[in-house]
């Protein structure tokens, strides 16, 4: 191991994990003690700054940091501000070339789930299976910060068997659900999940992928389930026959965004290219690229002459988080193609092998003015709704019934059927992590240390240094109106607010609580 030298060596470092969970809390306490005899180490506990200021704190010091360690634990790996924070670094390793991150497990074998696996799997992870682990992980941080690497380790992640007694997954409704049995909420839910609910706006979907040559938009604020949706929409079109390419948008590198040409040549036509390597599609992007025709035309000449034909069979381009777009100088390019490919069904039967499947929590007239160009007000357009007090009913049942009707309406009211923070309620409660009374106690469920905690404070990190938003969510409590259309549409598609009448409101009572006081309202 190398000698980590104070003077030569010395390193600013992040400890993302998650607060008050074990082991988390109490490996990034003896990490912090070992490695701050050497370097920098910055280890939020949030004891003495709090709100903005707080939220600022996070901010300078992921910029300031060399490295990152980040704690993954059955807990952590679901929290939002862990994801954040690592979502940041990931984002500033691009830009700056720092911070390093440096993955531990804490007794976690799982496959990551999206979208720490995209920033995470191909990163070498350090391993802690019990306290006696620690001071070896101590060793091998020290020598990762010091230049080496973290060891190959022989344990590697993969899925922890049911006990033999455990009950097979169902997609119906669960007569009763035992902790071992619960799913963490957070991220894409799976359509066989026991904790899918079915809205309206499926059955919707599910018969537009029936069809030959559709276009779905799938748009609403953060978290309501349209990735979820998204998901049971591709496994559909399986089903169907059809052969489906998924697009993460959110993955794009910022420098691709910056380049009309890297955009719709390497990253957009070659990603997909990549994805039909099993169907042996060839990848002859160049050879169709013509910047004297442009690259709107040259990529539809690709589709048209290559892809398509080759392919020769129906083909799902699935697209998530195509917000990404909005921002650059070519999306009326970009969705003035989709919206042309959407036309040219009417007379090119090669077009009508094509579906879209697009998602946005955006609205996408701010963006694209004109009407004629945008594909996102054609073909079926699809808002998933917050559950309703029946689905709360439903959804409880499946988790065992830890809430009583009266409580029930009360969990209704305090958090409006919002479908992550509902779920993350009825999880807490079915697996005694709180009580009911508890989770119903509205002083408690804007503690920033306990419940929605995690999930408050992720809103508080995203929104300190954005004042236009800050202002018009202040506005929207206090006069329950918001006068920037753009404001408000952008607050809408955070999750935080929503339009009942003529009123803007916030989204649920808990939003309320927690920005009064934070907002200083």
């Amino acid at each position: 191991m190398a000698d980590p030298d104070p003077v030569k060596q010395q390193a600013r470092i992040f400890i993302s994990y998650k607060r008050s969970a074990d082991p988390d809390e109490r490996v990034a306490q003896e990490v912090y003690a070992a490695l701050s005899l050497h370097h920098q180490v910055f280890f939020d506990r949030k004891s003495i700054l709090t709100g903005f200021k707080w939220a600022a704190k996070i901010e300078e010091e992921l910029h300031r940091a060399d490295f990152l360690i980040a704690l993954l634990s059955a807990q952590s790996v679901s929290s939002e501000m862990v994801q954040a924070e690592i979502a940041t670094a990931y984002r500033l390793a691009k830009e700056q070339g720092r911070p390093v991150i440096l993955p531990v497990r804490l007794a976690y074998r799982e496959p990551l789930q999206y979208p720490l696996s995209a920033y995470l799997d191909p990163i070498q992870w350090a391993w802690w299976g019990e306290e006696t682990d620690t001071s070896r992980l101590i060793e091998e941080l020290l020598d990762a910060l010091s230049g080496g690497e973290l060891p190959r380790n022989i344990v590697h992640p993969q899925p922890q068997p049911l006990p033999a007694s455990a009950p097979p997954r169902l997609s119906q409704p669960l007569p009763s659900a035992q902790p071992m049995s619960l799913e963490t909420p957070g991220g894409t839910v799976d359509p066989q999940s026991a904790f899918y609910v079915e809205r309206a706006c499926d059955q919707i979907a599910l018969a537009a992928i029936r069809r030959q040559g559709v276009t779905i938009t799938i748009k609403g604020p953060r978290q309501v389930g349209k990735s979820s949706l998204l998901s049971r929409v591709k496994e559909e079109a399986l089903r169907q026959g059809k052969h489906v390419v998924f697009l993460d948008f959110q993955q794009i590198d910022r420098n691709i965004l910056k380049s009309a040409e890297r955009f719709f040549r390497d990253w957009f036509c070659r990603s997909i290219t990549r994805k039909l390597t099993a169907r042996r599609i060839e990848d002859r992007a160049n050879e169709y690229w013509d910047m004297g025709l442009g690259n709107r035309t040259s990529c539809t000449l690709y589709f048209e002459e290559h892809l398509l034909p080759e392919l020769n069979q129906p083909l799902v381009l699935a697209m998530d988080e195509v917000d990404a777009v909005f921002d650059t100088d070519f999306r009326t390019d970009f969705f003035g193609m989709l919206r042309s490919w959407h036309n040219s069904r009417a007379d090119a039967p090669i077009w009508k092998q094509l579906d879209l499947a697009l998602i946005t929590s955006t609205e996408p007239y701010q963006f694209v003015k004109d009407l004629t160009e945008s594909p996102f007000n054609v073909g079926e357009v699809i808002e998933p709704e917050d559950y309703t007090p029946e689905q709360i009913a439903d959804l409880n049942r499946r988790h065992g019934s830890p809430l009583d009707s009266e409580q029930e309406k009360q969990l209704m009211a305090l958090l409006g059927g919002h479908p992550f923070l509902v779920r993350r309620a009825l999880y807490l409660a079915a697996s005694r992590r709180a009580s009911v009374a508890d989770i119903l106690d509205r002083a408690k469920a804007t503690s920033d240390r306990t419940l929605f905690g995690d999930h408050l404070n992720y809103y508080l990190f995203r929104l300190h240094n954005q004042e236009e938003l800050i202002k018009g969510l202040r506005e929207v409590i206090r006069k329950h109106t918001c006068g920037n259309a753009e404001v408000f549409f952008r607050l809408r598609g955070a999750g935080l607010v929503r339009r009942e009448g003529h009123d803007a409101l916030p989204r649920c009572q808990l939003y309320a609580d927690y920005f009064q006081e934070y907002l200083n309202v």
